[in-house]
């Protein structure tokens, strides 16, 4: 898809109520330009970024950069109480990842949201 046709789907999606989110930030065809100019919620970091937390000095970057757009962020791939609380540490309050869950179908997943 190119921008002229994402933003029309985009803004049908969010005047239905839909939140939107960017999956995979800081892989593949992620762009800077394209961010600023679509209407979203959410930037999900990259599960890359999460396994090299310690050294990898952009991932405070990409953190920064969603809070000055004003951006929700969820880290993809959580396995560690370290990879947490650096998250935690670097203003990130959503993750998702092994360190909560297995991936779950959706019966369980209702069961386990329950407790």
């Amino acid at each position: 898809m190119t921008p002229q046709t994402t933003l029309p789907v985009i803004a049908s999606y969010r005047q239905a109520g839909h939140r939107i989110s960017i999956d995979d930030f800081g892989t593949g065809y992620s762009s800077l330009s394209y961010l600023q100019r679509l209407d979203v919620d959410t930037l999900k970091i990259d599960k890359s970024f999460v396994d090299t937390l310690e050294y990898k000095p952009l991932t405070p970057h990409i953190i920064e950069m969603a809070k000055a757009l004003d951006l929700a962020t969820v880290a993809e791939g959580v396995e560690t109480e370290r990879q947490r609380d650096w998250l935690r540490d670097h203003g990130v309050i959503y993750a998702q990842g092994w360190l909560y869950s297995k991936a779950l179908p959706k019966e369980k997943f209702i069961l386990w949201g329950g407790k």
